[in-house]
């Protein structure tokens, strides 16, 4: 009665793994399910790593875009190192990063192997990835990310000088969804352009300096002058 009762302090070390190799059995399985993607997911391709090792500016921690041709360079660059094949998959797979389609997103230029700006992007490979973009993160969050795509667009649009007909033949957008949000686009820009023609026919009729415009109507007398500016600079053109 007395070992039913009371616990034997002999067993408690054999007792004790027999629990724990209970317990931790169901926990390694699941750590091996779990073990192979995230190694896939870690895994880079191996021509990806020897250009980070040889253009870290460009394959490093910071992405840019490419200049067109820079697959020709490199073959040029390092005969000996690369294969056509394989280089091709590998600036693929980098060219459809979303990191790398954020540079593009963002406005950058092209750059060459050395770090250098080379040549604008064209508008219709801004707005593939802005939209790109936006696609991929719509994808994982619950959140309306329609208004930061569209202030994406609408500096894309203006940065690319395209008038509206002009931009939309370029880009050839395709979906429901993509051509609205450039509808909005085109629409918000119209309303600050109408806001800033009218700021200048005010300023114009003031016969007032941009600064005591500013401090007329109790306005920042820096974003006076740089609305001024864009606006003087629309009507040239």
């Amino acid at each position: 009665m007395t070992d039913t009762a009371t616990p034997n302090p002999a067993n408690a070390p054999d007792d004790a793994p027999g629990r724990a190799r209970e317990g931790a059995a169901p926990r390694r399985r699941r750590q091996a399910q779990h073990q192979p993607r995230a190694k896939q997911q870690q895994q880079v391709h191996p021509v990806l790593q020897q250009l980070f090792e040889l253009y870290p500016t460009m394959f490093g921690a910071q992405f840019l875009p490419l200049k067109l041709g820079v697959f020709q360079d490199l073959l040029a660059q390092h005969p000996e190192l690369f294969k056509r094949d394989e280089l091709k998959i590998a600036l693929g797979l980098h060219a459809r990063s979303t990191r790398y389609l954020e540079s593009v997103a963002a406005g950058h230029p092209r750059h060459d192997l050395q770090g250098q700006a080379v040549e604008p992007v064209a508008p219709e490979h801004v707005h593939y990835a802005i939209m790109e973009v936006f696609r991929r993160r719509q994808a994982r969050s619950n959140a309306d990310l329609r208004p930061y795509v569209l202030a994406q667009l609408m500096t894309a649009i203006e940065a690319s000088g395209l008038s509206r007909e002009d931009y939309t033949l370029q880009i050839r957008t395709q979906g429901e969804a993509s051509n609205e949000l450039l509808e909005m686009a085109f629409s918000e820009l119209a309303k600050e352009a109408a806001k800033r023609e009218a700021l200048l026919k005010a300023f114009e009729a003031s016969g007032k300096t941009a600064a005591e415009f500013a401090d007329m109507y109790g306005m920042n007398p820096d974003e006076v002058a740089h609305t001024l500016a864009r606006a003087q600079a629309s009507q040239s053109a």
